[in-house]
């Protein structure tokens, strides 16, 4: 992913001068244009045509891009602009090979009063400042991101800033709010081909032993992620016929759109399963629109028997066959691999990467993908920059390099050193969002997600600590920690680590600080109490996440 782009550039010169143009004429020499340039890859807008994606002139292309979140959460910008230029991160993404960015949102981003923030305007993002709405600063992102050549398509990626949710719209964000605002960004960048697509919603997914979560093919009309993808996707095309429709799998599928493994689904990632669109496919006004997507992980992430198997990994392409990489194969639609992301942990983790970096393939003919993620503060996969927000993660540059498609169009910035934050002493570190609560992934059958480390509770004498700090202690912790799961705890530690993070809880806080699904960095911690930190936990739901490493 990290090579430089190649570039088919037409140059037209300037006229001859009339008497140099008479004396070659005079000598007789016959000047034979040369042939015209092949048409440049990626030019317009894309369509599909069965299993393949083809621009504007018919010339079939590949997404070898990237995840890069933020405008889902509470900073309503994308993450790392408290430590970078924008137009730094945008040349450093072009420079490392990918050729688009998958941008997440919530709808939350588009009410009043969400401000963008967590912005550093000291030496950077200096035409940031000043901009009070989240799609202004999309358009910037997109602005200048499609002058250097870089594509887009959008990823509603969660209704509201909080948590994701198994269906595209929950009480407070109906499904009215979803289709208009999928319609106003359709016609917002109508006529901008830097944007080529819309992802209608990340990683639907069923709620075990409920009827109230996502199927595919059931029928029933408020749950039927197929039927609301069809009713999302012509609203688009309505408004912009030119855009892709992107239709993520959902979790778990079986004959006639069941759900439960009881009535004979099969269940994988979240938003990972599309085998329903063998027997019920996304059908659009539109034709040449629809291509389906899919999310991948390794055991890291969620442990699962397949990781075990004996054959591993050699076991896992008829597994990516069966729920999603068919129906390329098949020439039935095309596929891209919106989410796939590791830390490369262990060796588990280098075999299944290195197992699917060989069945995407390469060239125009290959799979589509989107890593997870550009951003280090993904909780369970990092990211391509390390901590610093600069320096890149060689090891995964080197699995994902190989299997880039260069596109051609805009220009390639010149190689320079990222401009990285340099606040003065007296701007506070931002507290900022942290990644997407997107982040628990256990498919809904088979094992569930294993915490790293669960405290235990009735560990120390319970206490009552100062002012500030939660009581009773149940335990004492210590980084790296991890806990996922539902819970009221009060934990006790004097190393924290190099930040905390969490997601889809009730609450937590630390020394009285609010630190509710928020990823915050060491320096921005409060002060110890008595030589300790008293973080308190509570979850409700059984994906509550809380780290601290």
């Amino acid at each position: 992913m990290f090579k430089n782009l190649r570039k088919n550039v037409s140059r037209i010169f300037p006229s001859v001068l009339v008497s140099l143009l008479s004396i070659i004429l005079i000598a007789g020499i016959v000047m034979q244009p040369s042939s015209a340039p092949a048409s440049a890859a990626g030019a317009g807008y894309w369509h599909t045509s069965g299993g393949k994606i083809l621009d504007a002139n018919g010339t079939q292309v590949r997404i070898t891009g990237i995840n890069w979140f933020g405008f889902e959460t509470s900073n309503y910008a994308p993450h790392g602009l408290w430590a970078r230029d924008y137009k730094s991160m945008l040349d450093q993404i072009k420079s490392l090979g990918y050729n688009t960015i998958r941008l997440p949102y919530s709808d939350q981003l588009f009410d009043a009063g969400s401000t963008p923030n967590s912005i550093n305007f000291y030496q950077m993002n200096a035409d940031l400042q000043g901009l009070t709405t989240g799609l202004q600063v999309m358009d910037k992102i997109i602005a200048y991101g499609g002058s250097i050549g870089l594509r887009f398509f959008l990823d509603q990626h969660r209704p509201d800033s909080g948590g994701q949710s198994p269906l595209w719209y929950t009480s407070a964000y109906p499904e009215s709010r979803w289709l208009s605002d999928w319609t106003m960004l359709a016609s917002h960048y109508a006529g901008n081909t830097a944007v080529i697509g819309a992802d209608l919603h990340n990683e639907p997914h069923h709620i075990q032993g409920a009827t109230t979560g996502a199927c595919w093919g059931c029928g029933v009309t408020a749950i039927d992620w197929r039927l609301a993808a069809q009713r999302g996707g012509n609203a688009i095309l309505a408004v912009n016929p030119n855009w892709l429709i992107i239709v993520e799998g959902t979790d778990c599928y079986g004959p006639g759109g069941v759900v439960e493994p009881s009535a004979g689904a099969d269940c994988y990632w979240w938003g990972g399963n599309v085998e329903g669109a063998a027997s019920y496919p996304v059908q659009l006004n539109v034709a040449n629109r629809v291509v389906y997507s899919a999310h991948d992980y390794p055991h890291e992430v969620s442990d699962q028997t397949w990781f075990h198997d004996s054959n591993y990994p050699s076991n896992m392409p008829a597994i990516w066959d069966a729920h999603w990489g068919y129906l390329q194969k098949n020439n039935v639609a095309p596929v891209i691999l919106g989410e796939f992301g590791t830390t490369l942990s262990d060796t588990s983790d280098t075999q299944w990467l290195g197992a699917l970096k060989t069945y995407l393939g390469t060239g125009a003919t290959g799979i589509s993908w989107t890593f997870w993620c550009l951003n280090p503060d993904s909780g369970d996969t990092g990211g391509i920059l390390n901590g610093d927000w600069t320096t890149v993660n060689t090891a995964k540059q080197a699995y994902l390099s190989p299997i880039e498609f260069a596109l051609d169009g805009g220009s390639t910035p010149v190689p320079t050193t990222p401009v990285v934050g340099n606040t003065p002493t007296r701007t506070p570190t931002p507290v900022v969002t942290g990644p997407t609560a997107t982040r628990t992934r256990t498919p809904t059958a088979g094992p569930s997600l294993t915490p790293t480390r669960t405290p235990t509770v009735g560990g120390p004498t319970a206490t009552t600590p100062p002012g500030g700090a939660c009581s009773p202690v149940t335990s004492t912790i210590t980084a790296p920690f991890t806990y996922d799961g539902a819970g009221t705890f009060c934990w006790q530690s004097s190393n924290l680590g190099t930040y905390i993070n969490s997601w889809n809880t009730t609450s937590v806080s630390v020394n009285g600080m609010n630190a509710t699904n928020l990823y915050v960095a060491a320096g921005s911690l409060p002060a110890k109490i008595s030589g300790y930190w008293y973080v308190s936990y509570n979850s409700t739901a059984s994906y509550g996440h809380f780290e601290a490493k």
